[in-house]
């Protein structure tokens, strides 16, 4: 690689790294080329852009230039990162899946809305259910106090109304 292609290749890293939400760091130390495309094609349908093998020193010098230094942390021995420009949750529920699938892929942690996060983090982040389950749990405990408030401003209401029906079975039955 040439000092062009290295700068193009800088460049390219540091324009996703500023375009991700997050970005999650792995070992992908011993898988075979069908697991490491199945773990794409995993990753691809979860929402992440791209799930790439990168050179450490490049990758250095990337998040130098992205504002994203935390990331240098996790570079160490053959690394791969998933850059997600939307969510994260996607992603890290197939990246937990594929290290307890394949073992020799290990993750190293990650930077989510510009800070670390350890595999812990990632681990709990696949814990979660997708963002549309949770917006609509949101809504549903949203919901709750503004159905129970009609309710007791309704009740009333009801009651008078069951009151003058009663009077006008009374009145028609005389």
């Amino acid at each position: 690689m040439n000092k062009e292609e290295k700068a193009a290749r800088v460049e390219d890293l540091a324009g996703k790294m500023k375009a991700s939400g997050a970005m999650l760091v792995a070992d992908y130390r011993g898988l075979s080329v069908a697991e490491t495309r199945e773990l794409r094609n995993g990753l691809r349908e979860a929402g992440c852009s791209s799930f790439e093998v990168v050179k450490n020193t490049l990758t250095e010098r990337a998040a130098d230039a992205a504002g994203v230094a935390d990331v240098k942390q996790f570079l160490g021995g053959p690394t791969a990162i998933a850059f997600c420009e939307e969510e994260a949750v996607g992603p890290a529920k197939v990246l937990v899946k594929y290290a307890k699938d394949f073992k020799p892929l290990e993750l190293k942690g990650g930077i989510l809305d510009g800070a670390a996060i350890d595999v812990d983090k990632i681990k709990f982040l696949a814990s979660l259910p997708p963002m549309d389950v949770l917006q609509a749990q949101l809504l549903g405990v949203m919901m709750g106090p503004i159905r129970g408030l009609a309710t007791v401003c309704a009740g009333p209401m009801r009651g008078l109304v069951t009151v003058l029906s009663r009077i006008q079975e009374q009145k028609e039955a005389a």
